[in-house]
């Protein structure tokens, strides 16, 4: 295949691209995917990857000479406080997403791939130490019905009428906002489990009104 049309300079981008892909691939897929099981985000962090590496690429101009710092760094810094508008992202997710972005922009930076492969095993085992050492609680907020067990008097019993509701094992429950006119309130329950944490964002409760029981 003649691929002279291509420039020398553009294959070598598309080799760093590929890694790229590859690579932002296999943590989201073995750090990230294998315990959140979130599709949403699954499809958020790869397209991320591959926008945010041309994007960069291109901005910085074709001849890599004229290529400048700033330019990386800014983009970096913009994508990196970015917030979307719907749901909350939660910090986990966050995290994953401040790690494609900086992969996305190194690789579409650099000119070394001995020092590229360096920084990318260095990431890659973070990563994993991290997620293996460190076990994630996991949170759910739960609208409760019975508010005369919120007492602190009552945790026991009301751990255990949860535990016996939700099927969970509860190791902590906060309570957050209460609704006397309807007897309700919002309970956050921090509970063991394999799955990722499945926090719902319906009720919204300010962080200072949470308070542990």
């Amino acid at each position: 295949m003649d691929l002279s049309f291509i420039s020398s300079e553009f294959l070598h981008t598309l080799i760093r691209f590929v890694v790229c892909f590859l690579f932002n691939g296999i943590i989201i897929n073995q750090l990230y995917y294998k315990k959140s099981h979130r599709r949403d985000f699954y499809f958020t962090f790869m397209v991320m990857s591959v926008a945010i590496f041309f994007l960069v690429y291109f901005m910085m101009g074709m001849e890599r000479g004229k290529a400048t710092m700033g330019v990386g760094l800014g983009l970096f810094g913009i994508f990196s406080i970015m917030r979307y508008r719907t749901d909350a992202m939660p910090v986990r997710e966050m995290t994953y997403l401040f790690v494609i972005i900086c992969l996305s922009v190194v690789h579409a930076m650099a000119d070394n791939y001995v020092e590229l492969a360096i920084v990318d095993v260095i990431t890659f085992g973070t990563i994993l130490l991290c997620e293996i050492n460190l076990k994630v609680k996991q949170t759910k907020l739960i609208q409760y019905d019975r508010i005369e067990l919120i007492k602190p008097e009552k945790r026991d019993e009301l751990k255990a009428d949860l535990e016996a509701r939700t099927g969970l094992k509860i190791i902590k429950v906060d309570v957050g906002g209460i609704d006397f006119l309807k007897d309700s309130a919002v309970l956050r329950v921090t509970y063991e489990g394999d799955k990722a944490s499945d926090v719902n964002s319906q009720y919204q409760v300010r962080k200072s009104q949470w308070r542990e029981l």
